[in-house]
């Protein structure tokens, strides 16, 4: 069963992640035959000021 764990800055609409499962999941399903309805995707959303960019949070970097 593959688990994909992706981790992004918060601010993206829900329709953007829907289509980043839907496109990962189907990536994974071309390239390592796995069955759609084993792969699980995960998206976790980091707060701008708790990601670091250069030494500096993004938040800050104005990301």
């Amino acid at each position: 069963m593959p688990f994909v764990h992706i981790y992004i800055l918060e601010g993206r609409t829900e329709e953007q992640k829907k289509a980043a499962i839907a496109k990962v999941t189907e990536a994974l399903v071309e390239s390592l035959g796995s069955p759609k309805e084993n792969i699980r995707v995960m998206i976790q959303e980091v707060p701008k000021s708790q990601w670091g960019i250069g030494g500096v949070t993004a938040k800050d970097v104005g990301r």
